[in-house]
């Protein structure tokens, strides 16, 4: 969950606290939020960054407290794309101009996301081979800075989510048009992110499974992605989002509103999905995985309001044997 706190795309304390917190209260996988791979690529001014070692070196220090807490640290690269520049949520998540320290942003197409926003550059092929190197040497940097499991951000409208769908791509060349063009982009991104990102270190994948708009992306269109890259064999698992690609989007919000995507790609494609959406209770989570719908379970919002949220679960489900930090077996969690 993206925290809006980041100066010039540097860590502070507060990543520090939050993502620690996490990892001391049971999650198995910590996650960074969304880290981007150039400046114009942030959400929000305030969004993190691994274009520099600064970066690098300052991250380092998170995923080592993360991985010393016992869960595994995790990194989420992505490019916003013709959704950035914009303002932090509690400011209004709106196009910021140059005065308020905005910047001009790129895309697929040259197609606003919606009345009133930027209208984004689209990229050439010099740019799209500029941006496959940005993510190449992001992925390089989160390496070094010790995370264990890396996620491409391809979902929410953002930059590789733009070239996926036909409602944001309308190139004519060999990234456009055709569902082998327009998933092109993704597959050099994750052939990139393989090149520097250890074999026996898992890749996952996040995707809008469907836009919720017609004519847009759809489940077919991911399960017949998500059959290609268990195939090729490179992704090891799909997280299953969905929307944010367009305002036109209709989604039925609701308890587990987003399983039956995860549980399509997983048995329509074969591949370890994870789910995500209002998954907040321990029984419901736990259902999930029961019935076959994902593999694993991926908390956002839950983990915001609750960082003890997983030794809870593992009560309320009466787990064994799970490894509690020492000081806080006081606590009537327990």
């Amino acid at each position: 969950m993206c925290q809006y706190s980041a100066t010039d795309g540097m860590p502070n304390d507060w990543h520090l606290v939050h993502l620690g917190a996490r990892a001391t209260g049971g999650a198995g996988f910590v996650f960074t939020e969304a880290v981007h791979t150039e400046p114009r690529g942030r959400i929000t001014p305030h969004c993190l960054g691994l274009w520099n070692d600064a970066q690098r070196d300052a991250l380092k220090r998170i995923a080592g407290f993360v991985g010393e807490q016992g869960a595994i640290p995790g990194v989420q690269l992505g490019h916003a794309g013709r959704k950035a520049s914009v303002g932090r949520p509690w400011e209004g998540t709106q196009p910021l101009s140059p005065n308020e320290g905005g910047w001009s942003v790129v895309g697929a197409s040259n197609r606003p996301y919606a009345d009133g926003w930027f209208k984004p550059e689209k990229l050439g092929l010099d740019g799209i081979a500029r941006q496959l190197d940005l993510l190449a040497a992001a992925v390089r940097r989160a390496r070094e800075a010790g995370f264990q499991v890396l996620e491409l951000h391809g979902a929410h409208g953002y930059l590789i989510h733009q070239f996926l769908s036909p409602l944001s791509n309308d190139r004519d060349d060999g990234y456009g048009g055709s569902f082998e063009n327009r998933i092109r982009f993704l597959l050099e991104s994750i052939s990139v992110v393989r090149s520097e990102w250890p074999s026996d270190l898992p890749l996952f994948l996040r995707i809008s499974v469907t836009d919720w708009v017609g004519g847009g992306w759809n489940v077919d269109d991911s399960v017949r992605l998500a059959k290609q890259l268990k195939k090729g064999g490179e992704v090891d698992l799909i997280d299953c989002s969905s929307g944010g690609n367009d305002p036109r989007q209709q989604i039925p919000i609701h308890p587990a509103y987003q399983v039956p995507l995860s549980s399509a790609v997983r048995n329509g494609a074969g591949i370890a999905t994870g789910a995500v959406g209002l998954l907040h209770g321990p029984d419901l989570a736990e259902s999930v995985l029961a019935n076959g719908d994902a593999d694993l379970i991926i908390l956002g919002r839950a983990l915001l309001a609750d960082p003890v949220w997983p030794q809870r679960a593992a009560k309320t489900l009466k787990t064994k044997s799970v490894h509690w930090p020492v000081q806080y077996e006081r606590s009537d969690i327990f």
